[in-house]
């Protein structure tokens, strides 16, 4: 079920560095398992609409962030639909903490994505339907992308989660570690520290002060937006997914024309693991963006122009696209 209150304008946040996009509706929907899921649809001006971007984002983020790229997609003709993932942003909590940033399930992002596409894109939204995802978004899309052919025609897969690096104790360690916690009733138990507030020289995702300080002053004036540290079920959770979605005999179930875009400095997902899949993704093509950090759509503009003309162009653009297969080869 859904809700799209009369004050839909009300659902959603701005800061005067930060404005809202001027046409959207927003509401609410019921996720797997009764989780109540805040989502928004942002129409184009142009008309006719060139399709609708299915926005899928990354962990800790949330229909605000995306405010700058959703005015840019907007002009460019698309409209966007797009929901903040369980247990983070204006959607319900995992656990009765809500700075831990949990979930019980993989799979449950991926149902919640199902009911999305049929409850809300499906009905109200403008055809055809495209793809972008990403970080943990990626993930969820990597993981859903078999059964989503015949409703998604293209996707770009940005910084794709499906592994990581640069934290305090490397991958080989956390995977068994939060396996074992998970498994013995310490799955919401919290790995790692805080990051939200961290300086921006300290910072691994971007390097755009400007961008950077405006999502500060969005944490700051919108704290219940927000998750700390993620719980070793989250950890778990994702890490086996990732190890799931990497391997030949997924892969070759994706008939999806696929753009994964990989920054080479990316602080959070290895860019070799990228490099990797997209050498065993028979429907994918690699972007490499030299110099940029993990969150792309946040980047110098020396970088986000490059993924944005990637976008426009293979969504598809005016010019007909990016030469990539409708269908896997």
């Amino acid at each position: 079920m859904t809700d799209t209150p009369h004050a839909s304008q009300t659902l959603l946040r701005s800061t005067p560095e930060n404005p809202a996009p001027a046409d959207y509706t927003a509401g609410h929907f019921t996720g797997h398992r009764g989780t109540k899921l805040r989502y928004a649809l942002f129409r184009s001006p142009v008309s006719p609409a060139r399709g609708t971007i299915v926005l899928l984002q990354g962990r800790n983020e949330f229909i605000e962030k995306y405010f700058e790229t959703i005015r840019e997609l907007n002009a460019m003709g698309l409209w966007v639909a797009t929901y903040d993932l369980r247990g983070q942003g204006g959607s319900d909590r995992e656990t009765r903490h809500p700075k831990k940033g949990h979930v019980r399930h993989f799979s449950d992002y991926q149902k919640d994505l199902d009911i999305f596409l049929e409850q809300i894109v499906l009905p109200d939204a403008r055809l055809p339907f495209f793809l972008i995802a990403h970080s943990t978004g990626a993930l969820i899309a990597l993981s859903s992308a078999p059964k989503l052919a015949n409703r998604i025609s293209r996707m770009a897969l940005l910084s794709p989660y499906i592994g990581f690096q640069g934290q305090a104790l490397p991958e080989r360690i956390v995977w068994p570690l939060s396996t074992v916690m998970r498994w013995t009733g310490f799955g919401k138990i919290q790995l790692g520290g805080d990051k939200r507030f961290i300086p921006f020289e300290r910072n691994g995702l971007t390097g755009d002060r400007t961008r950077f300080e405006r999502n500060l002053g969005l944490y700051a004036a919108y704290p219940e937006l927000t998750v700390g540290a993620p719980t070793a079920g989250w950890v778990h959770e994702t890490l086996r997914a990732g190890r799931r979605v990497s391997s030949q005999a997924h892969l070759t179930r994706i008939t999806i024309p696929t753009l994964i875009i990989a920054p080479v400095l990316d602080g959070v997902v290895p860019y070799s693991a990228q490099e990797e899949l997209s050498r065993n993704f028979r429907a994918a093509q690699l972007i490499t963006i030299t110099g940029g950090r993990h969150e792309l759509l946040q980047e110098k503009n020396i970088y986000r122009a490059q993924v944005m003309a990637a976008l426009e162009a293979f969504m598809p653009g005016l010019d007909g696209g990016i030469d990539l297969s409708e269908t896997a080869a």
